[in-house]
């Protein structure tokens, strides 16, 4: 996905106060985490909560600039992972890493972004993890489906398989990512491995256990 940032010299002063407003929050949240309020915010930023609500409407609008701000950022780096000059394999591994590598530096962020904690929630009107959260996941999957569209042949029905897989291994990165993060059972670079060998057929080609039920 190709991303147009203006210069802060192309930017207009409210431009300008808005990007300084999310440099503040990004502060806030990178200390507190989903108990990040815009009390925090405001006090951070040096304004009244009033003045900051009418740059983001409530902590809901606030929360969709911060997202739409670290959604930009990782959707550049998994192109570029995409990208680079290697085989299919290790850029498939390239670009799960690139992933976990993301919410494992920033995970304060990525908490408040997927799990804002429940006193916030209940003492700020507006905020619904699940309304805001759900399009983040799907405009990474529609934007890996468009990347694998682009550049494996699938044959008939191209188009919608190419987003079934885009949107499939956004899920799986999320989920295994979102488990991970919480309980580190195994090194990042196990995870790859092991995420990489799913997608690669491993598990087409795993008998069943003998004894258990099957898959």
């Amino acid at each position: 996905m190709d991303i147009a940032h203006r210069t802060t010299d192309q930017q207009t002063p409210a431009e300008q106060r808005r990007r300084e407003l999310l440099e503040a929050a990004d502060r806030v949240v990178l200390r507190d985490g989903p108990k990040a309020s815009m009390n925090a915010i405001a006090a951070e930023a040096g304004i009244t909560k009033p003045i900051l609500y009418r740059h983001f409407g409530d902590k809901g609008g606030l929360y969709r600039a911060l997202a739409i701000r670290h959604t930009d950022a990782l959707l550049a780096a998994l192109r570029a992972a995409l990208d680079a000059p290697s085989d299919r394999r290790r850029r498939v591994e390239s670009t799960l890493d690139t992933y976990l590598a993301s919410i494992e530096a920033l995970p304060q962020v990525y908490r408040f972004l997927m799990h804002p904690a429940e006193e916030s929630h209940q003492a700020e009107q507006g905020f619904d993890v699940g309304r805001h959260s759900a399009p983040l996941l799907r405009r990474m999957g529609e934007e890996l489906g468009q990347v694998i569209a682009e550049r494996v042949d699938l044959g008939p029905g191209a188009e919608a398989q190419a987003r079934i897989w885009g949107h499939g291994i956004v899920g799986m990165m999320h989920a295994a990512g979102d488990w991970w993060l919480g309980e580190r059972p195994c090194s990042r670079e196990d995870l790859v491995r092991s995420l990489a060998d799913l997608l690669w057929g491993r598990l087409a080609q795993a008998p069943d256990l003998p004894g258990g039920p099957g898959f």
